[in-house]
């Protein structure tokens, strides 16, 4: 792979552009930051409206920050190795930043075990599906608002999957989903209905059982066990 440098902003994304097409693959760019990549995704749609890009953004906190990183950023992310583990040698380019490059990503095991498709007409058990995005790392709330949320109230279940643009209602009758509906998380008023309805993991980390077991026993071994 040839370099590419001392671009000015702007022509950068025309290179990257001429530079997709003569490629067979997949394309990479690591701009310097996410300002610079939202810059970049929105000049290329300018100069290739054809061309696919993947955006992968870093975190917006520190690592081992007090603070999580905000779901829309985990949403988008997840959203991107998903489709990169996918489809790994489509033709299309990839947008990144320096620090989310240096940053350790999940693994691509915990991605393909990770996710979940419904369709309407299915049986699935109310309570399966809440241990699944619990695992997930889903947050259960009141009124799903973001993404990476769900709530369940009897037959009904909200939820905004990692990803989507917008959250989803699953009506059940019993275990068989009869209905997924598209809904406006400000209004909360249902809209355009879908057949199928794919999940992604919600945390870049993985919160089954076998994970929360080995974080106990890593924690009694560096801690101690507790007094």
């Amino acid at each position: 792979m040839v370099p590419v440098y001392g671009a000015p902003e702007g022509v950068d994304a025309l290179v990257l552009v001429r530079r997709w097409a003569e490629h067979n693959g997949p394309v990479l760019h690591i701009a310097r930051d996410d300002t610079r990549l939202a810059g970049l995704a929105e000049a290329i749609a300018f100069f290739g409206p054809e061309v696919e890009v993947i955006a992968f953004p870093a975190w917006d906190c520190l690592p081992y920050d007090r603070v999580s990183p905000n779901g829309a950023v985990i949403a988008e992310r997840i959203a991107a190795l998903s489709r990169l583990q996918s489809e790994p040698g489509k033709k299309r380019i990839v947008l990144t930043t320096v620090n989310a490059a240096l940053q350790k990503v999940t693994p691509r095991a915990a991605l393909s075990g990770g996710g979940m498709l419904l369709r309407v007409g299915e049986n699935i058990a109310p309570g399966e599906l809440a241990a699944f995005l619990d695992a997930d790392g889903y947050n259960r709330t009141a009124t799903v608002m973001e993404p990476g949320e769900f709530a369940m109230r009897g037959g009904i279940i909200d939820v905004f999957p990692a990803g989507d643009a917008q959250p989803v209602r699953l009506d059940l009758f019993g275990d068989t989903i009869e209905s997924i509906r598209r809904f406006d998380p400000e209004t909360q008023r249902s809209g355009e209905s879908v057949q199928v309805l794919a999940f992604h993991p919600a945390s870049e980390v993985a919160f089954d059982n076998n994970s929360t077991a080995r974080f106990r026993t890593n924690w009694r071994e560096i801690f101690g066990a507790k007094a």
